[in-house]
């Protein structure tokens, strides 16, 4: 089958590969331009771009797809029989959607109609969700409300954080798709039951604030739902501390302040939060700093019991 790929960051490769690996032909990559980063902003090229240079792919990265008229005469020129979407970035107009024979699938690492949008697996694990999946749809002009093809569902694992999460989700993506294709032609479209739709809003650095007088419970699910990006922080003494792993202690009615540190242990520092509950901050990091256990964390910066998490 011939096929154009629209996709940037790396769950967007087992897909990508699987493609292939199937005998697909993938004529053309449309991905995000090359954006700044690390401490020195240095010009990156999105993970699926470096795949395609390496295999030595034809790849586009059109600012505005939506107003790019040489990305869609591209396009046009390839003549796909389909367009595979996988976590690309922006939205895809009409002109594009329906222009193949097959139109547009759309991998989706939720379970639609729950949790459209930009990020479903950092809001699945942020609302306590148990289960998640992926969900294989035909792309129209709204956002994730096209007719669902196929699905697969799958726990959320109890400490399981959202990149963890979203590599499985990804593979589970990869191979579903490949099997959705092969039957493309006879399968069933289902529509969606708008009614029972949630929905799962691109995140902002400043939501990954930790609010102590949450009960600890929230807060575990937060460091794990913003792990890796925008990660859970909070101030001590003015500097910024990342929190990568964490987790709910038993432990109840200790009478500290939210955000008060109550002790130091081997596995980690414990925090009063709202509730009477306390967090257990396994792994952390100041900022411009690698991450480290525990144990080694507060070997380098001086934290005792009594002092306060801003």
């Amino acid at each position: 089958m011939r096929i154009i790929f629209f996709g940037s960051p790396a769950p967007a490769l087992p897909t990508l590969e699987k493609l292939l690996e199937a005998g697909h032909k993938i004529e053309l990559i449309i991905t995000q331009p090359d954006k700044p980063s690390g401490r020195g902003k240095i010009q990156a090229p999105p993970p699926v771009k470096e795949f395609a240079l390496m295999r030595n792919l034809p790849v586009l990265q059109p600012v505005k797809i939506r107003q790019d008229e040489s990305a869609l005469a591209a396009i046009q020129k390839t003549n796909p029989d389909i367009n595979v979407v996988v976590a690309y970035g922006q939205l895809i107009p009409a002109s594009i959607i329906y222009l193949p024979r097959l139109r547009s699938l759309n991998v989706h690492f939720s379970l639609l109609p729950k949790y459209r949008g930009a990020a479903p697996v950092q809001w699945a694990i942020l609302r306590g969700e148990k289960k998640t999946g992926v969900t294989i749809f035909e792309l129209n002009e709204k956002m994730d409300e096209g007719e669902i093809l196929s699905s697969e569902e799958t726990d959320i694992l109890e400490r399981e954080n959202a990149r963890q999460l979203e590599t499985r989700l990804a593979q589970i993506g990869a191979t579903l798709l490949i099997k959705t294709l092969q039957g493309i032609e006879d399968i069933r479209h289902s529509p969606q039951d708008h009614s029972q739709a949630s929905y799962a809003p691109r995140l902002k650095k400043e939501q990954g604030r930790i609010d102590w007088t949450n009960d600890a419970s929230a807060i575990e699910r937060m460091v794990r739902a913003f792990n890796p990006w925008p990660a859970a922080y909070t101030f001590f003494k003015g500097q910024r501390l990342i929190i990568h792993a964490g987790r709910r202690l038993a432990d109840t009615g200790t009478g500290g302040h939210p955000g008060q540190v109550l002790a130091i242990k081997k596995e980690g520092v414990a925090v009063a939060c709202g509730s009477g509950s306390l967090f257990l901050a396994e792994r952390l990091q100041r900022e411009n700093k690698k991450a480290m256990e525990a144990a080694e964390f507060v070997r380098g910066i001086k934290i005792e019991p009594g002092d306060i998490f801003e």
